[in-house]
């Protein structure tokens, strides 16, 4: 076992390939290779993790033309549009009934809470001012989506059967930045949260589900994001909870999100929280693809979600100062809002301007 450790700690980091990662996302915002075609339904998605990893890697402002900012910027605000149940943004145009310019839905074309949650994080790496947000709308979006049983469904009606934790925590993080929770019933929210509470310690997609790397950090970001003054975790449950984290990380250095998995890139980010980097920086390094991008495993193909996410688990964690080798300050990164998924700076610009004042 000696060996094993040893193997894990006392490695030399290769470069963190900057530029090229920054071109792997250009080129998807420009057009979508064939292996991502499948996520072209969720363009907003997207475009917050290929600008989040352009913002996390410093070259929004100083690498990307002020055109093509404000094209980004101008794009997303054409998505935003209101109605019957409030106020939010479509994943796309895929859907619009009508001109993309359009600012009314019908049944079909509702706003989107996860879509909504990347919007708003996207303008503020793009440094919107806000002015044009629809904010009184968004708590009504956020009322009529909010269940019985406290979780949340991605669109308002009664068309959608999807809700989990992760529209929870969308809708969660939406309140906090407008500073006003008026729109949900954070007691019914956070008693849904407690349901997905699996005896492992981790936490599930929803109710009696296995516990996931993803949705543990989402149950643990929610909760304390909540404003109500509260203590849901015991002692006792919080070191259950650190002790099923730490189980999944594996001998490669990297995370795995459920039980007996094999290791994935974005667990650095969901897991990656309750640990060191030393393990994880390791295995994000092999993940990185030679014309640019991260993958979720060695020698698969990168994509701007893995990308994102492992650029943000470094940002979370720097490297310990006995792993400074020739490349180290290719993997140095300003800190990351963890709460809210977002480069700190990035996070005060949303928190000043998007409040409900």
């Amino acid at each position: 076992m000696s060996s094993t450790i040893s193997d894990i700690y006392n490695f030399d980091l290769p470069q963190l390939t900057r530029i090229a990662h920054a071109g792997h996302v250009k080129r998807c915002l420009s057009g979508l290779p064939d292996s991502q075609v499948d996520v072209d339904s969720g363009r907003m998605a997207l475009a917050f993790y290929c600008i989040g990893s352009l913002d996390l890697l410093k070259m929004v402002q100083d690498k990307i033309s002020s055109s093509d900012r404000e094209s980004w910027r101008e794009w997303i605000w054409e998505q935003q549009t209101s109605g019957k149940y409030g106020a939010g943004f479509r994943p796309g145009p895929f859907m619009s009934t009508g001109p993309s310019s359009t600012s009314t839905y019908t049944d079909y074309d509702t706003p989107h809470i996860i879509m909504t949650y990347t919007a708003l994080l996207t303008l503020a790496i793009l440094r919107d001012d806000f002015s044009r947000l629809d904010k009184r709308g968004m708590l009504v979006l956020l009322k009529s989506c909010q269940r019985e049983d406290g979780s949340f469904s991605t669109v308002p009606g009664s068309v959608s059967g999807e809700t989990d934790l992760r529209t929870l925590y969308c809708a969660f993080v939406i309140s906090h930045l407008l500073n006003d929770w008026s729109g949900i019933n954070v007691d019914r929210a956070l008693s849904f949260i407690a349901s997905c509470r699996s005896y492992e310690g981790g936490y599930g997609q929803t109710t009696y589900c296995e516990a996931n790397g993803g949705t543990t950090y989402i149950a643990m970001a929610a909760i304390h994001l909540a404003p109500v003054p509260s203590v849901p975790l015991t002692p006792s449950e919080k070191r259950k909870t650190i002790e099923w984290a730490i189980h999944k990380q594996l001998q490669s250095g990297g995370f795995c999100g459920r039980t007996n998995k094999v290791a994935d890139a974005c667990y650095c980010f969901w897991i990656g929280g309750s640990l060191k980097i030393l393990g994880a920086a390791s295995f994000i390094a092999n993940c990185q693809f030679k014309f640019g991008g991260i993958a979720k495993a060695p020698g698969e193909h990168p994509d701007p979600y893995h990308t994102y996410l492992s650029l943000a688990a470094l940002s979370m964690f720097p490297l310990d100062d006995a792993h400074s080798t020739s490349f180290a300050s290719s993997w140095v990164f300003e800190p990351l809002d963890p709460l809210i998924n977002a480069r700190q700076e990035t996070a005060e610009w949303a928190r000043k301007y998007i409040a409900i004042r």
